[in-house]
């Protein structure tokens, strides 16, 4: 009888010890809110600039909620043909992280990969702030101020993906949550 308690209380030990993704409650229903989105795609369009110079402009941007798992959600992001970036979400222990996934048409790895940075505490469950990490600043120097917020409208119609340096407002592009493709 003592060894099953043991092996119980081991096994529950070992439990808790696989859980070490302790996400806020704003995060958490932030990853939820977009995991409910997965399988599904939508059509984006670039906000800022306004003046047609970013070199996204004018070119359709697609967004695919494409895997989900307990830990994990990656959305391709495609800028027209360009099929090279994903946005990666991911429960860390740390909280939870955004990393950018740079490949190259053969799937390899490109050179400036797996940016990006760690949730700011906050309370919006709605939007969520990572500003650069170590990785990034030492990967992309010019980057080390650099701040990607992913956000959900209050209405739930649209998501925003934002990119400021320097407290600088540098992209923003949504995307309407209401038109699966």
């Amino acid at each position: 009888m003592k060894q099953i308690l043991l092996s119980l209380c081991l096994l529950f030990i070992l439990a808790c010890a696989r859980q070490p993704y302790q996400l806020s409650s704003s995060q958490q229903s932030f990853y939820k809110s977009m995991a409910s989105h997965c399988g599904k795609s939508y059509a984006g369009k670039v906000i800022f600039p306004a003046d047609g110079k970013d070199p996204f402009a004018g070119k359709p941007l697609t967004m695919h909620v494409a895997s989900c798992s307990d830990t994990t959600i990656r959305i391709p992001f495609h800028v027209g043909e360009d099929k090279s970036r994903t946005w990666v979400l991911r429960k860390t222990e740390e909280g939870l992280q955004l990393k950018h996934d740079h490949r190259h048409e053969d799937g390899t790895p490109d050179e400036i990969t797996m940016y990006g940075g760690i949730a700011l505490a906050s309370d919006d469950k709605m939007e969520q702030r990572f500003p650069a990490d170590a990785h990034t600043a030492q990967l992309i120097p010019a980057a080390a101020t650099n701040e990607w917020t992913l956000a959900l409208s209050p209405d739930g119609k649209t998501f925003s993906y934002i990119l400021k340096r320097d407290n600088q407002l540098r992209f923003r592009a949504d995307f309407d949550l209401t038109k699966p493709l």
